[in-house]
């Protein structure tokens, strides 16, 4: 199975005058065609899909993402608007659960996708509270022999030098990392946010994060790359194994 991820696409109005969101869209079209020719079967975006959590931001979204061929899943970032990137993508695959957050579990797949939303209003960094941790508890020992990958917008460790203590309280990673570690079938954890290449060894897995797909943001990527938009595959074997590579659109 392979899954594309996608991240911080940051996606602004389409008749915006800021010269960033006709280059952030058509970095967002390049890797959509890029992705439909490689035979993925899944594709999830890890959060920050627009910039301003405007209506027509979703809308302009919504029309990019269309031409997409693989099911798609949703991750909420800290600059989502909860109710319209529901609305917006209502009917299609990206499952959005229900009630307060934005985090839902996809067992369509020989491995298992759990979405966790780690945003709350108004709030930059992330945020876990006991009602998230005992869903996500929950959802892991429903199904505790089937390799989960786990998808979460903010990392729940530091990334230096670009993001250090990105929890509104320290002890919401600590706690988060002391559950997953209990559960022994988590293969990924793959996050969004930072706009960098980053892998780290983390409560007994692995967790990796993506650079933006809207170039302007991105951070530490080597110059040779110039302006060609970057997104993740991940090629899970048939024993939940993972491995990842960051793809160059037209390599």
């Amino acid at each position: 199975m392979i899954i594309a991820q996608i991240t911080d696409t940051h996606i602004l109005s389409k008749g915006t005058g800021d010269p960033a969101g006709a280059a952030r869209a058509a970095s967002l079209r390049r890797c959509i065609a890029d992705i439909n020719r490689r035979g993925v079967d899944a594709v999830v975006h890890t959060g920050d899909s627009v910039h301003h959590g405007l209506p027509e931001e979703y809308a302009h979204l919504h029309e990019i993402l269309s031409g997409l061929r693989p099911p798609l899943f949703m991750t909420a970032g800290n600059r989502d608007r909860p109710s319209l990137l529901r609305d917006a993508f209502a009917g299609r695959h990206a499952v959005l659960g229900e009630g307060e957050f934005l985090h839902y579990a996809v067992d369509l797949f020989p491995i298992r996708l759990v979405v966790l939303d780690s945003t709350s209003p108004g709030e930059r960094k992330g945020v876990f509270c006991s009602a998230r941790l005992a869903w996500l508890d929950e959802t892991l020992a429903r199904k505790p022999h089937k390799p989960t990958i786990l998808f979460i917008h903010h990392p729940p460790f530091d990334i230096v030098p670009h993001y250090e203590d990105g929890y509104r309280r320290p002890q919401d990673a600590s706690d988060l990392a002391a559950l997953v570690s209990r559960h022994l079938r988590v293969s990924r954890l793959i996050c969004g946010h930072v706009h960098c290449v980053h892998s780290t060894d983390w409560a007994g897995t692995i967790a990796t994060s993506m650079p933006s797909i809207a170039v302007d943001l991105r951070k530490g990527v080597d110059p040779a790359f110039g302006t060609t938009p970057l997104y993740a595959l991940h090629e899970v074997s048939q024993n939940g194994d993972v491995a990842i590579r960051m793809c160059a659109v037209g390599e």
